[in-house]
């Protein structure tokens, strides 16, 4: 079934039979599109400018051009211009007036907010002698100019500044923030490493535990924090075919399962970023004319991966109005030809830091602003995925089979919208006056210690409902021969309901263990300490690895890995069986296998590998290889809401055959993720 029909019926299925035809074109300048609803909807205008216009009308017949005062019927096939004030015109004519900065109707003066705009040389007549027609716009036949995902009249200036965002209802917030989400609050649990230790003895690097757990939520969709979303989406020529046709699939899913109070807003990029619309919220309404955006992109040119996230920065940075929640989603399928060209240019500079606008940067002192990253195919750049990810608090997926694109991008809205924690902090504080900190072990996400070694803290962000998180802290526990027991640290968590606005506190109780004389046996080691130093093992083996095979030590890298590998099953929880420790292990075989050849490293091994990396380090799934399959055991990180929207993406949505990645559409429409205004 081809990915034109496919797409029709997702459309059906959701209600929307509306499509736009937009050919090709042939220049390489910046994708554009509508920038906003009112793009496609009626102007509206003034009783006296309706009634000037009838009066003018009267005056031309509608057979001739106002501009030149020929006729329309003897053009010799040359295009007419019909603007949104129903006033009929020459494309050339009205293109001339328009470059001397005319933008008001010649008969009505009805100010135009969507104007033609030809650039020289770019100019190619369309044959095909369809209209379009979207309430104020038809031209037939049509001309096209270069900027290839557009007609003429559907281009629109974007504004200097992105404050043009739908306003938030607050009403409705002022609603929402009287009932929580959420049942109960944050868990905290701690584990000493081991429950005893002699007075005459010391133990140095002596592990706590620290267990974060989000509270889980209601499963009312009315009550959740709104989402602000805004989506990168690659369209270069590579993405052309099924690739094109997947993305939109996923897109339609995306935004079926985003309610009325969440906002969206789309940047696509080839050799330069366009944004197609503000942030605008997912209505029912909402939702018809974004599928019909979307329905409407076209892949070609090059990639420029930086103007993408520039664009997507602006959105952010400028919008007016913010929603409780706050992301980015990046998807690129190729390598940025701009960071290519400064590779054979060394004086532009080559660091990947300069992908990243300063303003989305993960701060120390400021709240970031996440962006999700997927790589699609084995063709992406997995080192500038990864390093964009890593720099904001986001995760890198890699989407090895095409047919996985909407599976992954469902795990990572099903955590977007599920976020029940923001600007968590944990801080944690020797109690024994003899006892510093010697290491606090978090994977990537911020830590600090004062200079006497005595407090600490960890900055962790946002939880989605259900997430947990694990934390190492080390201390050297000296001699003590006074004590029958000893507190060694208290742990306190301070974050922001994002419903209630409000800053929440929980102070946990002592970590204390006993100091007897002598030890009666042998000590029983916990389990969740062991278990997570095997996490945090497995993740600096993985970046050891990468980093052997990206100097083409392939070798070198298996070795590390194996030998990590041999030390998990080793391990107290690996004898045990544990799931964790097994997981880790069948995905350092898994990591192996992708390093035969440097070939097989540079296709998937290396992406395989930064996804890992992604996923450990923050302690939140990603997508890699086959992480989406029911069967698979790296799914540790994975909420149950996360697990709901993949299930569905799988089910209810899609049904794949075991013999080919080609989608099949499920007749039966999954259940959307509404919040009823």
């Amino acid at each position: 079934m081809g990915g034109e029909s496919r797409w029709r019926k997702i459309k059906l299925a959701l209600g929307l039979n509306t499509c736009l035809y937009v050919p090709k074109t042939t220049d390489n300048d910046e994708l554009t599109h509508s920038s906003s609803s009112r793009s496609h909807a009626p102007t509206k205008t003034s009783s006296s400018t309706h009634r000037s216009s009838k009066c003018s009308t009267k005056s031309f017949s509608e057979h001739i051009c106002a501009i030149c005062l020929m006729g329309m019927k003897e053009t010799n096939g040359r295009s007419i211009f019909k603007a949104e004030c129903s006033h009929s015109f020459h494309f050339h004519c009205i293109v001339s007036n328009v470059k001397h900065g005319n933008r008001v109707c010649p008969i009505c003066r009805a100010n135009w907010k969507e104007i033609p705009v030809q650039k020289s040389g770019c100019v190619k007549s369309g044959t095909n002698s369809a209209s379009w027609s979207d309430g104020n716009y038809t031209m037939q036949p049509l001309e096209w100019v270069g900027n290839g995902n557009v007609p003429l009249s559907f281009q629109s200036i974007e504004p200097p500044i992105f404050d043009d965002d739908e306003p938030i209802n607050q009403k409705a917030e002022d609603i929402l923030s009287g009932d929580s989400d959420t049942n109960g609050g944050i868990e905290m649990k701690t584990y000493p490493e081991v429950s005893e230790v002699a007075r005459s003895a010391c133990f140095d690097d002596f592990g706590i535990l620290i267990n974060l757990k989000a509270p889980i939520t209601k499963g009312n969709p009315n009550t959740r924090a709104s989402v602000d979303l805004v989506t990168m989406l690659d369209v270069s020529s590579s993405m052309s075919g099924t690739k094109i046709d997947l993305l939109k699939q996923a897109m339609g899913f995306l935004i079926h399962n985003l309610g009325p109070f969440d906002r969206l807003s789309v940047v696509v990029f080839s050799s330069s970023a366009r944004r197609l619309f503000p942030l605008r919220h997912m209505t029912e309404t909402g939702k018809q004319e974004t599928l019909r955006i979307i329905d409407s992109l076209v892949a070609n040119h090059g990639t420029s991966i930086t103007s993408a996230l520039r664009k997507g920065a602006k959105v952010m940075m400028e919008r007016k109005f913010k929603n409780p929640v706050s992301s980015m989603i990046l998807l690129s399928d190729g390598q940025d030809s701009t960071y290519l060209i400064s590779l054979r240019n060394p004086g532009l500079g080559t660091g990947y830091a300069t992908f990243l606008p300063f303003c989305i940067q993960d701060k120390k002192d400021e709240a970031s602003l996440p962006i999700h990253t997927f790589g699609f195919g084995v063709d992406h750049d997995a080192h500038v995925m990864h390093y964009i990810a890593e720099h904001t608090g986001g995760t890198f997926s890699f989407i090895e089979a095409e047919s996985m694109i909407q599976d992954a991008f469902a795990q990572c809205i099903g955590g977007l919208l599920s976020v029940v924690v923001q600007e968590l902090r944990v801080e944690v504080e020797c109690v024994h006056p003899v006892l510093r900190l010697r290491s606090i072990k978090t994977g990537s996400y911020k830590v600090g210690v004062d200079e006497v070694k005595r407090t600490g803290f960890i900055d962790v962000g946002d939880l989605y409902a259900e997430e947990e998180r694990d934390f190492l802290v080390a201390i050297d526990i000296p001699v003590e021969e006074t004590c029958h027991e000893m507190a060694l640290v208290k742990f306190t968590v301070t974050h922001k309901d994002p419903i209630r606005k409000t800053m929440v506190t929980v102070s946990g109780k002592d970590v204390i263990i006993l100091r007897p004389e002598s030890l009666s046996g042998n000590q029983l080691v916990s389990m969740e300490v062991d278990r997570q130093r095997n996490r945090l093992s497995a993740a600096s083996a993985i970046a050891k690895a990468q980093m052997a095979a990206d100097r083409g030590h392939l070798t070198a890298a298996i070795w590390v890995l194996e030998d990590c590998q041999k030390n998990l099953m080793k391990s107290v929880s690996g004898r045990a069986g544990d799931r964790l420790c097994d997981g880790l292990v069948a995905e350092l075989r898994e990591m192996m296998n992708r390093m035969h050849s440097f070939r097989d490293y540079e296709t998937t091994g290396r992406a395989y590998m930064l996804s890992g990396l992604s996923s450990h380090s923050l302690q939140r799934a990603t997508a890699r290889g086959d992480s989406t399959e029911i069967t698979s055991m790296i799914r540790s990180y994975q909420t149950q809401t996360m697990s709901n929207l993949v299930t569905q993406s799988q089910t209810l949505w899609f049904s794949r055959s075991p013999s080919t990645s080609m989608v099949n559409f499920n007749s039966a429409a999954a259940t959307p993720n509404k919040q009823q205004p």
